[in-house]
């Protein structure tokens, strides 16, 4: 299989590449996340993923590790299939996705076209635990993170000696409850509220 191709970018677009590569130039689709990172470069590296069908063999590329991780983890999930994971990776970046699976945050999913609320639960239901064991995994290897009201909130109830799964859970319950919430402040005293 192709791990990744590094060579010229004859062709660019926000959904897809021709990447020359020694004379052969291979078409990549790639995601408005991977766009952002290469639309301004002559040359690049994407990692890739060959997804093979009967019909067509359709190659994937990415500008960092972590959202191929994230691709492969989607595509995974029954249901799920490589366009649709390629229209998550477009919607959110890689750690914003992972945060949304692991705290269930099906509302953040469903804001994705073509995800629907029974795809949402499916896709928690099958990729928080996998995802919350490899956590640093992505959130790691993508660019520097800016933490959110989420992951500050979860950060002031540790420190407050509450059980990160008990955070996670009461954070989770006050943004199902109340999407518009959008002050730490406040995120931190309702979800306190809620234990």
């Amino acid at each position: 299989m192709i791990a990744y191709l590094k060579g010229l970018l004859a062709y660019k677009s926000p959904a897809l590449v021709h990447l020359e590569v020694n004379g052969v130039g291979y078409e990549v689709q790639i995601s408005l996340h991977t766009w952002s990172k290469i639309q301004h470069l002559e040359t690049c590296k994407l990692l890739t993923y060959v997804h093979i069908k009967e019909d067509a063999h359709t190659m994937y590329g990415f500008a960092e590790d972590a959202e191929r991780t994230m691709f492969l983890h989607l595509i995974g999930v029954s249901g799920v299939g490589a366009s649709t994971a390629r229209m998550m990776l477009s919607s959110l970046p890689p750690d914003d996705l992972q945060r949304a699976i692991v705290m269930e945050n099906e509302k953040m999913l469903e804001g994705v076209k073509g995800i629907g609320n029974k795809t949402a639960k499916r896709i928690i239901l099958e990729l928080k635990d996998k995802l919350r064991k490899h956590k640093g995994e992505i959130t790691h290897l993508s660019a520097p993170s800016h933490n959110t009201m989420q992951d500050d909130a979860l950060n002031a109830l540790i420190t407050l000696g509450i059980a990160r799964n008990m955070a996670e859970q009461a954070i989770q319950r006050v943004l199902k409850a109340e999407p518009q919430v959008s002050e730490l402040e406040e995120l931190i005293k309702k979800s306190l509220k809620s234990i």
